[in-house]
């Protein structure tokens, strides 16, 4: 299945995750937020907030084909 990754902030990396466009991805069936980011190579623990097709999800969330991921960090007060 082919997904949509988009960073903020100071997860941008043109080559993993990008902000002005997203990132596309392909995955497997069933595989989930945290699975997206291991592969993106992003450090989980530097993500504050994870959004799947603009709905606040968990690393545990099931992707879809076609589904838009956001990666937030925590920034100024979050």
């Amino acid at each position: 299945m082919k997904v949509n990754l988009k960073c903020f902030a100071t997860l941008v990396d043109p080559d993993s995750c990008d902000y002005k466009n997203s990132t596309a991805y392909e995955l497997a069936d069933g595989q989930t937020v945290n699975d997206l980011v291991q592969r993106a190579g992003i450090v989980k623990k530097d993500i504050k907030l994870t959004f799947v097709n603009g709905r606040k999800a968990d690393f545990a969330t099931v992707l879809s084909d076609g589904d838009n991921i956001g990666l937030a960090p925590a920034v100024g007060g979050m």
